[in-house]
């Protein structure tokens, strides 16, 4: 199943860039969810080659993902691949700088079932599809404009 959507940020592509590739601040937001992260790899800056083990409550059972980056080149894109047991995922975040001050992001999701019963869960989802697409642009936009809030605030601090 893929989601897509694209949304048009009032901040250069670097800032944006730099929000989206600002891990440790996603790992914080995940830990005041609940979710459990675990790093993988050493590499000293971040790069494609990244890792984590995650581990977070799923319709009242444990699960785990294993998550990379499989591709990071600033400012233009940034690329996860996930695999648990059950599922394989890839989350595509590609940045086109559309001015000095404007950025399109458009984030592509995808989820493969590795298993009977996530085939199952899969081909049920599909039936609500128009509902998911729509909560999945609703919460790309609301990151897009808090990315947007951000870029102002800053901007409005250098000055």
């Amino acid at each position: 199943m893929k989601f897509s959507t694209r949304k048009d940020i009032a901040a250069p592509a670097e800032y944006v860039f730099d929000k989206l590739a600002d891990f440790s601040s996603f790992e914080r937001l995940a830990l005041r969810r609940g979710i459990t992260l675990r790093r993988l790899d050493t590499l000293p800056v971040p790069a494609a080659g990244m890792s984590w083990e995650i581990t977070f409550r799923f319709r009242g059972r444990e699960r785990q993902l294993i998550s990379d980056i499989i591709r990071y080149d600033r400012p233009e894109a940034l690329i996860y691949a996930g695999k648990s047991s059950s599922f394989e995922a890839q989350l595509e975040l590609m940045i086109t700088e559309l001015s000095k001050t404007r950025t399109r992001l458009n984030v592509g999701f995808e989820i493969k079932p590795r298993t009977l019963g996530a085939r199952l869960m899969v081909q049920s989802a599909k039936l609500g599809k128009g509902n998911l697409d729509r909560r999945f642009d609703e919460r790309v936009g609301q990151f897009a404009q808090d990315l947007e809030r951000q870029a102002e605030k800053a901007g409005a601090q250098k000055s």
